[in-house]
């Protein structure tokens, strides 16, 4: 029956229960361990720079279930260094705790779970199960010495460019610090919330995830993730300069609805639009060789020359 066929696939094999009960045993006494402060990077996720961190476990998972592979006993070394690994994260975050700095805490989150992987299958299991663990980054918001250093020159960019492409456009305009003066009445001031810090955080890990699911070259990969904050960038730029043709072409209302609430839902899809290009000109610009099909044994060549005497 389908439904049969269905829950088969989530059916662990008899040779794999002993494994997988003791990698969730202890994945779930970690969580354990950590709920106070996994609790705590939950909170960050109402702020809708991080909105995007409530799906990030989820992907994680996911990818987990996609990329799974049989887990094998690993040597006792593995083991050992997992042992290692994993007191180094619980380290980290007696530091953490002790220093006073959350986010030292909160990330150390990620080598303990790293370690128990490891414990468990080593080596082989971190092979197929890495990628997913490591995804995890993205649902702990920016550390604040890194958010306030990436403010201001994001701001700077996006009043710096949405000014100059208001000017192309011929619209009368100048920057003066990060607000730009339209015409003679409307200034349109790009606050920290316009600078694209959420917009970039959120489509990086965007473009990871898809690079961790498609099948893709690996400098194709490394050229979707280097090229995220650019597209976000752009995709920042070209908001602020569309309100700014609004607000001199039609009524302020008008323009402060496209800013604040259409531009929201429009951003995202105009950024994967990009990205798809992108995507698009890469697979049109390289192109992959086709391997070869091995020659059976015994087959030779057309051109292979003329036989040598005695040769059959």
């Amino acid at each position: 029956m389908p439904n049969e066929s269905f829950l088969s696939q989530f059916e662990v094999p008899q040779a794999q229960r002993r494994p997988v009960a003791m990698l969730l045993g202890l994945a779930a006494l970690l969580i354990l361990f950590y709920w106070n402060t996994l609790r705590e990077v939950s909170v960050s996720w109402n702020n809708p720079e991080y909105s995007h961190g409530w799906l990030v476990p989820l992907f994680a998972a996911v990818l987990l279930w996609l990329r799974r592979e049989p887990i094998s006993e690993p040597p006792a070394v593995e083991r050992w260094y997992g042992v290692g690994l994993l007191s180094l994260g619980l380290v980290i975050r007696m530091a953490g705790t002790y220093i006073g700095y959350p986010y030292i805490d909160g990330i150390s989150f990620l080598p303990a779970l790293f370690g128990v992987f490891l414990v468990v299958g080593g080596a082989s299991l971190l092979r197929w199960a890495g990628p997913a663990l490591g995804f995890l980054v993205f649902m702990y918001p920016l550390p604040g010495i890194l958010s306030r250093a990436l403010l201001n020159p994001l701001q700077r960019v996006a009043t710096v460019c949405s000014t100059f492409a208001l000017q192309t456009l011929g619209v009368a305009s100048y920057r003066s610090g990060n607000i730009i003066r339209l015409g003679e009445i409307h200034n349109l001031n790009v606050v920290d919330a316009c600078s694209g810090l959420r917009m970039s955080t959120i489509f990086l890990a965007l473009a990871v995830a898809i690079t961790l699911i498609t099948t893709r070259p690996w400098w194709e990969r490394v050229i979707i993730i280097l090229s995220a904050i650019p597209i976000a960038l752009l995709v920042n730029i070209i908001r602020i300069t569309v309100t700014g043709v609004l607000y001199l072409t039609t009524t302020n209302e008008i323009a402060e609805v496209v800013f604040h609430d259409l531009a929201g839902w429009i951003m995202m899809p105009l950024a994967m639009g990009f990205l798809l290009l992108e995507l698009h000109l890469l697979s049109l610009l390289f192109l992959e060789d086709e391997e070869e099909a091995p020659m059976p044994i015994g087959m030779v060549p057309a051109a292979a020359g003329p036989r040598l005497p005695g040769q059959r």
